[in-house]
């Protein structure tokens, strides 16, 4: 165990060389050896008695307070009161024993009518008082460094667990993506360049913004832009697609990707076997409170059959709707509201979450 007495063997000035500490003990006891005096100094009329008595009982007041609380708490607590009990007695009990021998040798007992039995009575009354005030300050100081520790621990899992999740759905965005591509290296298709350009505005994106914890609303504007730019590329006129913007996106700030497993799922199930035309409508609007994403898309027979719709598992390897939330919830709190209306033709998905400013 570190010593309370360490000196830092730092060169500096005088004040950084000791240990914190230390100084801050000492002004503890010499507030109240001086408060001490006066208070008895009144009581008894006798400011000199009172302070010869003090300078005998406080380093036994110190010596029992140390004791106390770097050997007897961290040896027998919590699980051995009753031997706890019995030795702190047992240094009362020679703390007062002692202090009346020392009184009693240099004739400086208290000036007052109290009898023997009183008087020792008074002294153990006083100890216990001191002792259990070092002891309710040790406590104190304790729970709150241990307080300190557990929000320095929870925001650490915190982040481990926010990017574990972010994890998760930036290798299905690349798969996907990469997957788009190489259909189009096949089909030796112009298009490609221009695909190779957006992929690589979403991979920068993906890869540096995606581990901020704020990020421009405009940045993520852009990326959604360019992640339906991508699709377009890939499914040609197939694709009808509108993206609605109200308000002002500049000025403002949120936590990324969180978007982008909606809009993965929606090109994912809004597409049917045998459909001409893919219909997906995404809005997005910044208001007082915050922002409103929202997505909708076609819902399929062959999608309907099941009764777990397409929202059950989003994203590649299940990647799912738990998951966002789970991230929603470490990021927001209660903050947020997540709505999945399930229709029987219609999948309509509306995610509320505030930016920076509120």
């Amino acid at each position: 165990m570190r010593s309370l007495f360490d000196i830092k063997t730092v060169k500096g000035p005088f004040w950084d060389q000791l240990n914190r500490p230390v100084v801050y003990h000492s002004i503890f006891w010499i507030l109240y050896f001086v408060f001490n005096v006066f208070r008895w100094g009144i009581l008894n009329q006798n400011y000199l008695n009172a302070f010869y008595n003090n300078l005998i009982e406080f380093p036994m007041h110190i010596g029992l307070a140390y004791l106390n609380i770097y050997y007897l708490i961290p040896k027998y607590l919590p699980k051995r009161y009753y031997q706890y009990i019995m030795l702190v007695s047992i240094g009362i009990l020679l703390a007062v024993g002692g202090r009346i021998i020392i009184e009693g040798f240099f004739d400086v007992s208290p000036n007052n009518t109290l009898t023997g039995n009183q008087y020792v009575l008074e002294l153990i009354i006083g100890e216990v008082y001191v002792q259990g005030f070092i002891t309710a300050f040790k406590f104190l100081l304790d729970w709150g460094r241990n307080q300190k520790r557990m929000r320095e621990l929870q925001k650490h899992n915190f982040k481990t667990e926010l990017d574990f999740l972010r994890s998760q759905v930036q290798p299905h965005f690349f798969f996907n993506t990469l997957n788009n591509l190489y259909s189009l290296t096949l089909d030796k298709s112009d298009l490609a360049p221009d695909t190779v350009i957006k992929l690589s505005e979403l991979m920068s994106y993906v890869i540096y913004d995606g581990k901020q914890k704020k990020v421009p609303l405009a940045k993520e504007v852009s990326y959604i832009q360019n992640y339906l730019d991508l699709e377009r590329l890939r499914f040609g006129n197939k694709v009808k697609t509108t993206f609605k913007v109200k308000g002002q996106v500049n000025n403002h700030k949120i936590s990324p990707l969180l978007m982008l497993p909606f809009l993965e799922n929606s090109f994912k199930h809004g597409v049917g076997d045998g459909i001409d035309e893919i219909k997906i409508d995404i809005g997005l609007e910044i208001n007082d409170k915050g922002v409103i994403f929202t997505v909708a898309n076609r819902k399929f027979d062959h999608l309907s059959n099941g009764s777990q719709g397409p929202y059950h598992h989003i994203g590649h390897n299940g990647v799912g709707i738990e998951n966002i939330k789970r991230r929603l919830n470490l990021i927001y709190g209660n903050q947020y509201q997540l709505d999945i209306n399930d229709q029987s033709d219609l999948y309509t998905v509306t995610l509320k979450i505030p930016t920076n400013d509120h």
